[in-house]
Protein backbone atom coordinates (compact mmCIF):
# COMPACT_ATOMS: atom_id res chain seq x y z
CA UNK A 1 0.00 0.00 0.00
CA UNK A 2 1.36 3.19 -0.63
CA UNK A 3 1.52 6.21 2.01
CA UNK A 4 0.40 9.82 1.19
CA UNK A 5 2.07 12.50 3.45
CA UNK A 6 0.72 15.97 4.48
CA UNK A 7 2.38 17.52 1.89
CA UNK A 8 2.64 15.05 -0.78
CA UNK A 9 1.16 15.71 -3.99
CA UNK A 10 -0.49 13.05 -5.89
CA UNK A 11 2.64 12.01 -8.35
CA UNK A 12 4.93 11.91 -5.18
CA UNK A 13 2.43 9.43 -3.48
CA UNK A 14 3.63 6.10 -5.71
CA UNK A 15 -0.09 5.65 -5.86
CA UNK A 16 0.08 4.98 -9.91
CA UNK A 17 2.70 2.14 -9.51
CA UNK A 18 1.73 -0.63 -10.95
CA UNK A 19 -1.74 0.83 -11.78
CA UNK A 20 -3.36 -0.05 -15.05
CA UNK A 21 -5.08 2.73 -17.05
CA UNK A 22 -8.30 1.29 -18.28
CA UNK A 23 -10.11 3.91 -20.21
CA UNK A 24 -8.56 6.60 -21.33
CA UNK A 25 -8.10 8.92 -24.83
CA UNK A 26 -4.33 8.69 -25.56
CA UNK A 27 -4.90 7.33 -28.70
CA UNK A 28 -3.80 10.68 -31.11
CA UNK A 29 -5.92 12.33 -33.96
CA UNK A 30 -8.97 9.75 -33.46
CA UNK A 31 -11.61 11.89 -31.24
CA UNK A 32 -11.70 14.78 -28.58
CA UNK A 33 -8.67 13.36 -27.11
CA UNK A 34 -5.01 13.60 -27.62
CA UNK A 35 -4.48 15.39 -31.31
CA UNK A 36 -1.08 14.63 -31.92
CA UNK A 37 1.73 11.69 -31.42
CA UNK A 38 3.86 14.16 -30.01
CA UNK A 39 1.33 14.68 -27.20
CA UNK A 40 0.40 11.09 -26.49
CA UNK A 41 4.68 10.29 -26.36
CA UNK A 42 4.83 12.84 -23.87
CA UNK A 43 1.47 11.54 -21.14
CA UNK A 44 3.19 7.91 -22.07
CA UNK A 45 6.19 9.39 -20.84
CA UNK A 46 4.74 10.90 -17.26
CA UNK A 47 3.07 7.05 -17.19
CA UNK A 48 6.30 5.70 -17.08
CA UNK A 49 7.56 8.12 -14.26
CA UNK A 50 4.82 7.79 -12.19
CA UNK A 51 5.44 3.66 -12.34
CA UNK A 52 1.94 3.03 -14.99
CA UNK A 53 2.60 -0.53 -15.65
CA UNK A 54 -0.39 -0.72 -18.37
CA UNK A 55 -3.15 0.98 -20.29
CA UNK A 56 -6.05 0.18 -22.15
CA UNK A 57 -6.52 2.99 -25.39
CA UNK A 58 -10.36 4.03 -25.66
CA UNK A 59 -11.29 6.12 -27.80
CA UNK A 60 -14.85 7.01 -28.35
CA UNK A 61 -17.16 5.32 -31.48
CA UNK A 62 -20.44 6.91 -31.76
CA UNK A 63 -22.86 7.88 -34.25
CA UNK A 64 -20.89 11.43 -34.36
CA UNK A 65 -17.10 9.82 -34.14
CA UNK A 66 -18.00 6.47 -36.31
CA UNK A 67 -14.42 5.37 -35.92
CA UNK A 68 -13.80 2.33 -38.30
CA UNK A 69 -11.91 -0.43 -36.61
CA UNK A 70 -9.76 -0.73 -39.56
CA UNK A 71 -8.34 3.08 -38.97
CA UNK A 72 -8.11 2.68 -34.84
CA UNK A 73 -5.75 -0.28 -35.53
CA UNK A 74 -4.28 1.26 -37.81
CA UNK A 75 -3.56 4.52 -35.57
CA UNK A 76 -2.55 2.40 -32.79
CA UNK A 77 -0.11 0.10 -34.96
CA UNK A 78 1.42 3.70 -35.57
CA UNK A 79 1.67 4.53 -32.01
CA UNK A 80 3.52 0.95 -30.81
CA UNK A 81 5.79 1.71 -33.82
CA UNK A 82 6.87 5.35 -32.39
CA UNK A 83 6.37 4.86 -28.75
CA UNK A 84 9.61 3.02 -27.20
CA UNK A 85 9.05 2.25 -23.65
CA UNK A 86 8.07 -0.09 -20.67
CA UNK A 87 4.32 0.69 -20.92
CA UNK A 88 2.28 -2.13 -22.00
CA UNK A 89 -0.06 -0.59 -24.89
CA UNK A 90 -3.31 -2.24 -25.74
CA UNK A 91 -6.17 -1.26 -28.42
CA UNK A 92 -9.69 -1.01 -26.99
CA UNK A 93 -12.57 1.06 -27.66
CA UNK A 94 -15.20 3.01 -25.44
CA UNK A 95 -18.75 2.62 -27.19
CA UNK A 96 -21.65 4.98 -26.99
CA UNK A 97 -25.37 2.90 -26.45
CA UNK A 98 -26.49 4.17 -30.03
CA UNK A 99 -27.39 2.42 -32.94
CA UNK A 100 -24.06 2.77 -34.45
CA UNK A 101 -23.41 0.63 -31.73
CA UNK A 102 -26.14 -1.92 -32.08
CA UNK A 103 -25.17 -2.63 -35.51
CA UNK A 104 -21.33 -3.21 -35.01
CA UNK A 105 -22.35 -5.50 -32.29
CA UNK A 106 -24.64 -7.35 -34.00
CA UNK A 107 -21.89 -7.52 -37.00
CA UNK A 108 -19.19 -8.51 -34.77
CA UNK A 109 -17.39 -5.13 -35.67
CA UNK A 110 -15.97 -4.22 -31.86
CA UNK A 111 -13.07 -3.92 -30.18
CA UNK A 112 -13.31 -5.23 -26.59
CA UNK A 113 -11.33 -4.69 -23.28
CA UNK A 114 -9.21 -6.98 -21.07
CA UNK A 115 -6.89 -10.12 -21.56
CA UNK A 116 -10.10 -12.37 -22.22
CA UNK A 117 -11.66 -10.08 -24.95
CA UNK A 118 -14.76 -10.20 -23.43
CA UNK A 119 -15.20 -7.01 -21.50
CA UNK A 120 -16.81 -3.67 -23.48
CA UNK A 121 -16.60 -0.23 -21.90
CA UNK A 122 -19.77 1.26 -22.93
CA UNK A 123 -21.08 4.71 -22.19
CA UNK A 124 -24.30 6.41 -22.34
CA UNK A 125 -25.80 10.91 -22.54
CA UNK A 126 -24.71 12.02 -18.94
CA UNK A 127 -28.61 13.26 -19.42
CA UNK A 128 -30.28 10.75 -20.68
CA UNK A 129 -30.62 6.76 -20.50
CA UNK A 130 -30.92 6.00 -24.20
CA UNK A 131 -34.12 3.83 -24.94
CA UNK A 132 -34.58 0.69 -24.06
CA UNK A 133 -31.13 0.28 -21.62
CA UNK A 134 -31.12 -2.51 -20.17
CA UNK A 135 -32.72 -4.65 -23.48
CA UNK A 136 -29.43 -3.41 -24.75
CA UNK A 137 -27.46 -4.33 -22.04
CA UNK A 138 -28.63 -8.00 -22.03
CA UNK A 139 -28.31 -8.06 -25.38
CA UNK A 140 -24.31 -7.57 -24.92
CA UNK A 141 -24.39 -10.14 -22.55
CA UNK A 142 -26.45 -12.79 -24.66
CA UNK A 143 -23.25 -12.00 -27.24
CA UNK A 144 -21.13 -13.27 -24.64
CA UNK A 145 -19.91 -9.68 -23.29
CA UNK A 146 -19.10 -8.41 -20.08
CA UNK A 147 -20.62 -4.56 -20.24
CA UNK A 148 -18.13 -1.68 -18.17
CA UNK A 149 -19.90 0.95 -17.57
CA UNK A 150 -17.80 4.33 -18.03
CA UNK A 151 -17.90 7.01 -15.85
CA UNK A 152 -21.35 5.77 -13.87
CA UNK A 153 -20.92 9.00 -11.04
CA UNK A 154 -21.24 10.88 -14.34
CA UNK A 155 -24.62 9.73 -15.31
CA UNK A 156 -27.23 12.69 -14.01
CA UNK A 157 -30.36 10.85 -14.39
CA UNK A 158 -29.17 7.96 -12.43
CA UNK A 159 -30.08 7.30 -8.98
CA UNK A 160 -29.17 4.94 -6.07
CA UNK A 161 -31.92 2.57 -7.60
CA UNK A 162 -30.42 2.31 -11.01
CA UNK A 163 -26.81 1.48 -9.65
CA UNK A 164 -28.66 -1.15 -7.79
CA UNK A 165 -30.33 -2.42 -10.91
CA UNK A 166 -27.61 -2.05 -12.93
CA UNK A 167 -25.37 -4.36 -10.46
CA UNK A 168 -28.23 -6.67 -9.79
CA UNK A 169 -27.65 -7.34 -13.59
CA UNK A 170 -24.01 -8.41 -12.94
CA UNK A 171 -22.91 -4.68 -14.89
CA UNK A 172 -19.32 -3.63 -13.96
CA UNK A 173 -18.74 -0.13 -13.43
CA UNK A 174 -15.34 1.89 -14.15
CA UNK A 175 -14.25 4.73 -12.12
CA UNK A 176 -13.11 7.85 -13.25
CA UNK A 177 -10.13 8.40 -10.92
CA UNK A 178 -10.16 12.22 -11.25
CA UNK A 179 -14.15 11.95 -10.64
CA UNK A 180 -12.48 11.94 -6.67
CA UNK A 181 -10.71 15.54 -7.30
CA UNK A 182 -13.54 17.49 -8.55
CA UNK A 183 -12.60 17.54 -11.98
CA UNK A 184 -16.33 17.44 -13.22
CA UNK A 185 -17.66 19.55 -10.16
CA UNK A 186 -18.71 18.28 -6.61
CA UNK A 187 -21.80 16.32 -7.31
CA UNK A 188 -19.79 13.70 -9.50
CA UNK A 189 -17.24 13.54 -6.40
CA UNK A 190 -19.93 13.14 -4.18
CA UNK A 191 -21.42 9.68 -6.62
CA UNK A 192 -18.24 9.00 -6.95
CA UNK A 193 -17.38 8.62 -3.40
CA UNK A 194 -21.17 6.97 -2.75
CA UNK A 195 -20.45 4.27 -5.08
CA UNK A 196 -17.10 4.05 -3.79
CA UNK A 197 -18.23 3.42 -0.36
CA UNK A 198 -20.27 0.88 -1.41
CA UNK A 199 -17.89 -1.19 -3.39
CA UNK A 200 -19.68 -0.79 -6.62
CA UNK A 201 -16.64 0.08 -8.91
CA UNK A 202 -14.81 -2.97 -10.66
CA UNK A 203 -12.31 -0.99 -12.93
CA UNK A 204 -10.70 2.24 -12.38
CA UNK A 205 -9.88 4.51 -15.47
CA UNK A 206 -8.21 8.03 -15.41
CA UNK A 207 -10.46 9.27 -18.88
CA UNK A 208 -7.82 11.29 -19.83
CA UNK A 209 -8.22 13.34 -22.70
CA UNK A 210 -4.88 15.98 -22.69
CA UNK A 211 -1.61 16.34 -20.80
CA UNK A 212 -2.30 19.61 -19.36
CA UNK A 213 -4.96 17.99 -17.29
CA UNK A 214 -2.65 15.74 -15.95
CA UNK A 215 -0.02 17.55 -14.96
CA UNK A 216 -2.42 20.05 -13.48
CA UNK A 217 -4.30 16.99 -10.80
CA UNK A 218 -0.56 15.27 -10.16
CA UNK A 219 0.26 18.33 -8.56
CA UNK A 220 -2.55 18.88 -6.32
CA UNK A 221 -1.17 18.22 -2.70
CA UNK A 222 -3.13 16.11 0.10
CA UNK A 223 -5.21 13.69 -1.94
CA UNK A 224 -8.67 13.31 -0.34
CA UNK A 225 -9.59 9.78 1.80
CA UNK A 226 -11.00 8.66 -1.19
CA UNK A 227 -7.71 8.33 -2.92
CA UNK A 228 -6.64 6.36 0.49
CA UNK A 229 -8.98 4.15 0.41
CA UNK A 230 -8.02 2.98 -3.13
CA UNK A 231 -4.37 2.64 -1.66
CA UNK A 232 -6.09 -0.34 1.01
Amino acid sequence: MFGFRKRQTLAQSGFFRGFVDWHCHILPGVDDGVQTMDEALHILAAYERLGIREVWLTPHIMEDIPNPTARLRERFAELLAAYKGNVVLNLAAENMLDKLFEERLEQGDLLPLGKDGRHLLVETSYFNPPMGLDDILRRIQAKGYYPLLAHPERYIYMEENDYARLKSMHIKFQLNLFSLMDLYGKEVRKRAKELQSKGMYDYIGTDLHRIAVLNNLLEKRNPSDSWRLLGE
